[in-house]
């Protein structure tokens, strides 16, 4: 991870909710089929480590997602998340009831897109990421562009940004090397 400004850091530390979308931030946007016409998506197993690591220090996690798939469903149970909105045409809307559900305000906040479908969220929370890959508009509109592309750890790179501003790394990840992070979902 590379030195971040001082104001990324303290937008970082007032985070509450991490929100991701799914295509192109948490998969590579690849679209795949098998033989019987069922979608296939990648995840990164570095992203799942990073969204359990966010939700061991109590800083809530939430997918909003465009799109629905039984691939998506699998993957947000095994990681806990405990917000999740599949196929979301309204993301904004979406995400204001959750910030009223959980009595937070904007700059609390962090939403991870690539996509212009995005913008409308990005550009009224705390703390806007896109990947390095994200569309050239949505990296306009970001306070942050991380170094990995979509599906390459992305969100582990969200959540090092985010634990990072409030300590050490390294204390962050002892949680991670306890047996029972293991046993809590699977990365």
């Amino acid at each position: 991870m590379v030195h971040l400004p001082n104001s990324i850091k303290e937008k970082a530390r007032n985070i509450k909710l991490v929100v991701f979308d799914v295509d192109g931030v948490l998969t590579d946007g690849t679209l795949s089929y098998s033989a019987n016409g069922e979608e296939v998506k990648h995840f990164n197993v570095k992203d799942g480590v990073g969204i359990k690591l966010l939700n061991t220090y109590d800083i809530t996690t939430a997918v909003i997602s465009a799109k629905d798939s039984a691939p998506l469903h699998k993957r947000i149970n095994d990681l806990g998340i405990p917000h999740f909105y599949p196929g979301c045409k309204d993301k904004w809307a979406e995400l204001s009831t959750l910030m009223d559900v959980l009595f937070l305000e904007p700059d609390e906040v962090c939403y991870v897109g690539d996509d212009v479908i995005d913008l409308k969220v990005m550009k009224r929370i705390g703390l806007s990421i896109t990947p390095a890959d994200g569309f050239w508009l949505v990296k306009e509109h970001s306070d942050l562009i991380t170094d990995a592309a979509g599906g390459k750890g992305v969100a582990r790179e969200v959540a090092d940004i985010v634990l990072g501003s409030r300590m050490p790394l390294e204390e962050a990840y002892i949680k991670a090397m306890l047996p029972e992070f293991e046993e809590t979902h699977q990365a």
